[in-house]
Parts: structure tokens; sequence; C-alpha cells
């Protein structure tokens, strides 16, 4: 990852799959930070990933900061996704 603000992605993935580690090099290449979950070291993870794909363990699973999932996304896709979750602006705040 080569930027030092906060990652507005998570990319649950495994360790042996060539689409995670496809996804993770593009997304080093374009500096788009991001957090990695191991699904296979990361119960939690994979629980989630199977929520948002309707049972189904698929990765790589990428889940935005605003909660929009994303499986198998291709770089385009994603970065379309981020565009226009920025778009949108901050979540507004209970309360405000």
């Amino acid at each position: 990852m080569t930027e030092t603000t906060t990652p507005e992605l998570t990319v649950y993935m495994t360790t042996w799959c060539g689409y995670c580690h496809r996804l993770r090099r593009e997304l080093d290449r374009a500096g788009i930070a991001y957090t990695a979950v191991d699904v296979e070291q990361v119960p939690d993870g994979a629980a989630l990933v199977e929520q948002v794909n309707g049972g189904d363990r698929l990765v790589p699973t990428v889940v935005l900061a605003d909660g929009t999932a994303l499986p198998n996304p291709s770089l385009r896709e994603l970065t379309a996704e981020l565009d226009r979750m920025r778009r949108a602006g901050p979540a507004p705040t209970l309360g405000a």
C-alpha cells in the first residue's frame, strides 16, 4: 500500500487465489490504500463474505467504507465505486 490515508476499502481474500493477487497488485500499482483480510485466518471475515454473497465464500470480495460489497471487481469497477462514494460525501451522523 502506498497511501498513508485511512483505507476506504477492505479486500477479503485468500493466499491461494489468483484473482485476489491480481486485484491487490492492481490496487498497489494504482496507489489505492486497502486493508487485506484473509478469510481462512479470520472467521468473521469469512462470515461477512458469505453474508454479502448469498452464502458463497467468493473471493476477492471488496467492501467499501459505505458498506457497498463488490464480488471479484475489476479495478475499473472499483475505482468507479470509489468515485461514486467520494461524490456522495460523508455519511450523515446520528443526531446531527
